[in-house]
């Protein structure tokens, strides 16, 4: 088998903390997934038969877990994530 190096991109991730992360994508051309990294099996309740979910089954061309934090970023501070989405009394009103 040969070995592929990895396709990587840099993403945000916010667990457990917020970081710019250097990840593996999926081979853009592999035949099994057609690029999209892994399969999805639709399930359906056997009475009714009404969609309840998917499982979703990773590809072989790219690893989920390889990833390197690169930047982590620094947290708000405690007075901006009380605020966040709400009003301020703080002028200009």
């Amino acid at each position: 088998m040969v070995s592929h190096l990895p396709r990587l991109r840099i993403q945000r991730t916010a667990l457990p903390r917020n970081a710019l992360i250097l990840t593996d994508t999926p081979r853009p051309d592999c035949p099994v997934c057609e690029g999209i990294g892994g399969i999805e099996h639709p399930y359906g309740n056997p009475e009714t038969g009404e969609y309840e979910g998917s499982d979703w089954e990773p590809c072989r061309c790219w690893d989920e877990g390889l990833r390197w934090v690169l930047l982590p970023l620094p947290r708000l501070p405690e007075r901006l994530r009380r605020r966040r989405g709400g009003y301020s009394d703080e002028p200009p009103f």
